[in-house]
């Protein structure tokens, strides 16, 4: 890892105006953008996901989108791994990385200096686990992590049940829950990096969220989750995404629709709030508030006046 190497990090909660302000740092500081969220890895997800087009994109270069199909898994580790990689591969092209995203895990993984392979596997340990699920089912062994490891179990589905066994694993094989594990490693800041963190009062942060969720099924989310409900799609990482769960239950004739779309709001306001008390909690933030939308070209000014003063970089005119 080339600590020499500038990165900028921008975070926050879902709808805060992080595509926004990522493609004018983007057009600013001549960079490419890496996607740091979970889901948007997944193809044909691109509505309840909220992915960028390709006519928001303005024609800056986008990475780590669309390179899974929803079958498939995807570790931490593994993101760790292509993103690095990227970062490297765009800094030789003389571009400036960014990484955006709100999936606070994902993006702590790859900036700081963890070392998710310290604990190796047990594949005995893990096969009885695996046993386990089948015997007793996804939610009471989601509720053995919740005793042992509630903080890191907030942060897990519980049909995760990959994850679920993993961390579980780790407990097993080293006593110690995810947060100790990791803060027994001390990591530093792999890169030189600049975090900015989007934020914005609770109140209008919710109602655009709610209005964005209108907006998605304005959009088609109900056809396109039918596509993956279709295709039988069941227990795979990918559908455990909101606006994605919620819809199925609709589908299996859990609930009303109007109770799936109030449902889908409510997670949705959850996971923002679960997302600020995971980069507050975290990360070393420089938190800018974004709450005056009629004023963006000046908080725009404000945060590229602390990227240049951290990272000293100069922004192109355009």
């Amino acid at each position: 890892m080339d600590s020499n190497q500038k990165l900028l990090v921008i975070i926050g909660p879902t709808a805060v105006g992080k595509t926004n302000l990522s493609i004018e740092m983007a057009k600013r500081y001549n960079g490419e953008i890496i996607s740091g969220d979970s889901m948007q890895i997944y193809r044909g997800m691109d509505i309840g996901t909220a992915k960028i087009t390709k006519e928001e994109m303005q024609g800056i270069p986008h990475h780590l989108i669309d390179i899974k199909d929803p079958e498939e898994n995807f570790s931490v580790a593994e993101f760790q791994l292509l993103v690095r990689a990227k970062i490297n591969e765009i800094a030789k092209r003389g571009k400036f990385p960014i990484i955006v995203g709100g999936t606070g895990l994902y993006v702590q993984s790859v900036i700081y200096d963890y070392q998710f392979s310290d604990v190796p596997g047990d594949e005995t340990l893990r096969k009885e686990l695996e046993e386990r699920a089948k015997g007793i089912g996804n939610e009471a062994l989601y509720k053995e992590l919740q005793k042992i490891d509630p903080e890191n179990a907030t942060q897990i589905h519980p049909n995760n049940v990959r994850r679920v066994i993993r961390a579980l694993e780790i407990f097993q094989l080293t006593g110690k829950t995810m947060k100790e594990f990791q803060s027994n490693q001390q990591p530093d800041l792999l890169y030189e990096t600049a975090l900015v963190g989007l934020t914005m009062d609770r109140e209008m942060l919710y109602d655009r969220i709610n209005r964005r969720v209108d907006l998605m099924i304005e959009q088609g989310l109900l056809d396109e989750v039918k596509s993956l409900f279709q295709k039988g799609l069941r227990e795979c990482q990918s559908i455990q995404a909101i606006g994605y769960k919620e819809i199925y239950d609709f589908l299996d004739g859990k609930m009303t629709w109007d109770d799936t779309v109030e449902q889908l709001k409510q997670n949705s306001r959850r996971y923002a709030k679960r997302q600020m008390t995971w980069f507050r909690n975290k990360m070393d933030v420089q938190w800018f508030d974004m709450t005056d939308v009629n004023n963006l070209s000046k908080k725009i000014g404000e945060i590229s006046q602390y990227v240049e003063g951290k990272l000293q970089v100069k922004s192109n005119t355009y």
